[in-house]
């Protein structure tokens, strides 16, 4: 295996050759052959230990362990204790996922503080069976069946290609000790169920089960390919503008597709959404209609679906300016204030007004229904739901418009229309110049 190893690290990793490594070590069998093929090819290398807490003295066994093995080779480790449990609750996540994401954070933490270039793991080729196979029981796209990478961002996982029993062979044939997890037994867990349960049979009916898996994992790795491709071509018909706040998908373009659905699918996958029958549904409900996944939102505007992040901003916000202040942060960017001796230049950004017109403190807040205002170059009043309207602003432009008040009138729809009422004249004495930055 150590033959194999080399090659396949002068083949597709040679990177690692001639990088800092930080090796994720658990004490099973796995992470302890990957240390030691490490080790025998030279790299260079420290060890990190999660002792998650779970399995009482147990895992404190498994931390002694690493400790010992450590020290006996003369390897630099790093160990941290995680509350795991408690984090679990308080983040609302299964002890899993809780320590999968304590593990990779803490990781990520030491390769940045003590630049190491790459986080091996010991992922080998039955663990990508048993995510296949996750994946196909809760249902997933293509992306589920492609496999674990064997790269990923900084993350190395060296053992893919290499079965368990190569594994168990090779720490057996150099006769190296590990630590058996007890909770591995268990079929508590569905990976575990279908890793004692479920491919035992499919390797009875197929003897050669991982060499066909992998096979077929590269055909389909190659149609995934195929599909990015084909999506790329059509992002570049379908999405009609990405602005600060937004992605705007044309309706019209999607419907000539020949299956809307499915693009749907493969271009708003990354976005968290699940509810696919809600999402293609939008292509034919009213302005309005929104869907939701944890992180984002898609809304339905007139011949649009409009895709944002979701805005945590709170809507009953309202910030106040003193007299004395010169510039004050908002949402839409820095408003500044500043006395000026006459008006120049035109620009959405930028207005005048009468300082005598204006009553402080001043206020920055968002539009409501039933707001007016008094258009500066026009006659009138006109509501603010009209203006948008004739302006053609998008429901999320409108809702990330802000408004410069003076009591309860209106000054300026920031960044877009300025009220005829705090105009300058030749009467005024005190010209205020507010500039958005």
């Amino acid at each position: 295996m150590l033959e194999r190893f080399n090659k396949h690290i002068i083949q597709n990793l040679p990177f690692l050759k001639e990088s800092k490594l930080l090796i994720a070590i658990s004490g099973g069998i796995d992470s302890v052959v990957l240390m030691h093929l490490c080790r025998a090819a030279n790299f260079k290398f420290a060890l990190a230990h999660c002792n998650f807490n779970l399995r009482g003295k147990e895992s404190d066994a498994d931390e002694d362990f690493i400790v010992q093995l450590a020290d006996d080779l003369e390897i630099e480790v790093f160990v941290q204790n995680f509350e795991t449990e408690t984090y679990a609750k308080t983040q609302k996540l299964s002890t899993q996922m809780a320590a999968r994401e304590l593990r990779y954070n803490w990781f990520n933490d030491l390769a940045t503080q003590l630049k190491f270039d790459y986080i091996l793991t010991a992922h080998h080729a039955d663990d990508d069976l048993e995510t296949f196979l996750i994946n196909l029981t809760r249902g997933t796209g293509l992306e589920g069946f492609t496999g674990i990478p064997i790269i990923n961002n900084n993350t190395v996982r060296p053992l893919l290609p290499f079965s368990r029993l190569e594994i168990e062979a090779y720490a057996n044939d150099n006769n190296l000790k590990w630590r058996e997890d007890s909770t591995n037994a268990s079929t508590k867990y569905l990976r575990n169920k279908i890793r004692h349960e479920v491919i035992p049979v499919l390797k009875d009916i197929n003897l050669q089960l991982l060499q066909t898996f992998s096979q077929t994992q590269a055909f389909l790795k190659d149609s995934k390919a195929i599909i990015d491709d084909r999506i790329d071509d059509v992002s570049d018909k379908v999405i009609k503008d990405i602005t600060e706040f937004e992605i705007q998908f044309d309706i019209s373009e999607i419907k000539k597709l020949s299956h809307p659905k499915a693009y749907l699918y493969e271009l708003l996958k990354v976005y968290g959404f699940t509810e696919w029958n809600d999402v293609f549904n939008l292509l034919d409900a009213q302005s309005g209609k929104q869907v939701f996944s944890e992180t984002h939102r898609l809304i339905k505007d007139r011949d649009y679906l409009l895709l944002s992040d979701l805005n945590t901003e709170d809507k009953q916000q309202v910030i106040t300016i003193s007299e004395c202040d010169d510039k004050i942060k908002t949402t839409a960017g820095v408003l500044f204030f500043d006395e000026a001796d006459a008006i120049f230049g035109k620009d959405a950004n930028r207005i005048f007004v009468d300082k005598k017109k204006l009553k402080f403190p001043l206020t920055v807040r968002h539009w409501q229904e039933g707001d007016y205002f008094h258009p500066l170059g026009m006659k009138g009043k006109k509501k603010l739901s009209k203006y948008f309207k004739d302006e053609k602003m998008s429901l999320l432009d409108k809702e990330h418009t802000l408004l410069l008040c003076s009591g309860d009138y209106i000054i300026w729809v920031i960044g877009k229309r300025a009220d005829s009422r705090f105009k300058v004249t030749d009467k005024t004495k005190k010209i205020i110049k507010i500039e958005l930055k």
